[in-house]
């Protein structure tokens, strides 16, 4: 099957985020399951361009029309991936070169992902490849299913297009005129993309997407309730038919404590009691931290950010700290009140609280291996992928029972059994505290039954072949439809 994958980041090459850890491994995923032939396309940023680490190849050059406008596209190739995946990079200095390192954040952010989505069409067609399905991602590509259903049908008269939300709560808005200013769409289209009067990019796609997926199955059904959907729970809803959730998986072969290089010790699921006090003790003494083996080491790497549940962390860290026997690390960047407030936390209990106001993967890295427990209390979660990584590296999570979290960790009884973490169902700090105790208590009188919690939580597939699976499932659902 040939697949296209269209989307705004993917590491190694450029990553802001979980959707760049998952366009760098499911594509490879895609790729490895015979018979198909997959191509990522990615837009040719600066830090691309300009980097050593990558050799391309020019594959075509031509004018890309977005309303009255004539752009410059170019279509290079990198050279040398061994995975199978074939790296599209799409060139236009005005859009993607000649700015600062954010890949987002710039007043025509709109426009740049608009020419993306059109220009990428065009790319396909100019390289001669004719997906059977197109996989788009997130608002930057919304209006690939838009185009392709309306201008380009001609050119990819069988292809298939599934959109993919990440976080719904970024939905490309842009001003009525945008319309007919930018996008050169059909004006019978202009109320598929209509709200309140402005321009919905992820409302378009939704609409004419062979197939709305999101990133976790309890996700799915969130986003139908307005709690979740940031005021697309109507759109959503309407097109319940052809929407699902599929888990994201967790790159496995960067995330293993076996050959993590940034580990001051390696383990597996049978060595992790030594292994993991190990990397415990060297954790400790970096940060700053007592080296107390039989205290349990609490963890949170995390964008330190409101949804993430810090209120919730804020509002319960002096009475967990007070009542029990713990220590706590935080790592992560953010809004200044909750920097602050860490800062002020590790001041206060300098023998107990860790504030690294960083961002830093190899501590992260160290973070899981060495921690006990992994917090993880967001207000909503699209999928995550940190409290998988924490399992993977033998450290059980607890979180608040929403989104990917409800479906990737099932709440285990007071023995740790059943399950693969400690949940709590509502969203308030009493609940989270409850939550966090029953595991302290595990942890403190029953060692044993904590490390089979441990055991267990290593023991499970996190990878990418389950979801790819499920994606294929899908893809040949709808090239047969």
């Amino acid at each position: 099957m040939k697949i296209a994958v269209l989307a705004s980041e993917g590491a190694p090459y450029v990553k802001s985020g979980g959707l760049g850890d998952v366009m760098e491994a499911l594509p490879s995923a895609l790729a490895r399951i015979e018979g198909n032939e997959v191509v990522l396309v990615l837009p040719y940023y600066n830090k691309i361009k300009y980097s050593p680490l990558y050799t391309v190849a020019e594959l075509s050059t031509f004018h890309t029309t977005l309303g009255w406008r004539q752009l410059y596209t170019g279509v290079m190739e990198l050279q040398g991936r061994t995975d199978g995946v074939r790296v599209i990079f799409l060139d236009n200095e005005y859009y993607f070169g000649g700015r600062d390192s954010t890949i987002y954040g710039h007043g025509d952010d709109s426009e740049r992902y608009a020419y993306f989505s059109k220009a990428a069409l065009d790319a396909l067609a100019a390289i001669g490849f004719i997906p059977d399905i197109i996989q788009c991602n997130d608002w930057q590509t919304a209006l690939v299913p838009v185009y392709l259903k309306s201008i380009y049908w001609a050119s990819f008269p069988n292809t298939k297009c599934m959109y993919t939300i990440h976080n719904i709560e970024y939905q490309g808005w842009a001003s009525g005129s945008f319309y007919g200013d930018v996008l050169g769409l059909p004006w019978d289209l202009r109320g598929t993309l209509d709200m309140g009067g402005s321009v919905n990019m992820m409302k378009g796609a939704i609409e004419m997407a062979d197939l709305v997926t999101t990133v976790s199955e309890t996700y799915s059904r969130e986003l139908m309730y307005p709690y979740y959907a940031h005021g697309l729970d109507g759109v959503i809803s309407s097109a319940a038919w052809k929407l699902t959730g599929i888990t994201n998986g967790i790159d496995v072969n960067t995330f293993n404590p076996e050959t993590d290089p940034a580990l001051p010790a390696h383990y597996n699921a049978d060595t992790f009691v030594s292994g993991k006090a190990a990397c415990k003790a060297a954790l400790q003494e970096e940060v700053g931290l007592p080296n107390r083996p039989d205290t349990p080491l609490m963890v949170m790497v995390t964008r330190l950010a409101g949804h993430k549940g810090l209120d919730l962390l804020c509002y319960i860290a002096r009475t967990l700290l007070n009542e029990h026997d713990c220590q706590l690390i935080i790592l992560g960047t953010g809004e200044e009140k909750f920097e602050n407030f860490f800062r002020e936390l590790a001041a206060e209990y300098p023998d107990r609280v860790a504030a690294q106001i960083t961002f830093n993967l190899g501590l992260a890295a160290r973070m899981y291996a060495g921690a006990d427990i992994y917090l993880m209390p967001s207000k909503s979660e699209p999928c995550g992928l940190s409290q998988m990584n924490a399992m993977h590296y033998g450290t059980v999570p607890v979180v608040h029972a929403t989104g990917g979290l409800r479906d990737t960790v099932p709440p285990a009884d007071e023995r740790g059994e059943g399950g693969l973490g400690f949940t709590f169902q509502s969203y308030n700090g009493e609940d989270f505290l409850y939550a966090v105790t029953r595991c302290l208590n595990l942890y403190h009188n029953d060692r044993e039954g904590f490390r089979r919690l441990q055991h267990t939580d290593m023991c499970q597939d996190f990878s990418w072949n389950v979801p790819a699976g499920r994606y294929m499932e899908l893809f040949r659902r709808m090239v047969s439809s």
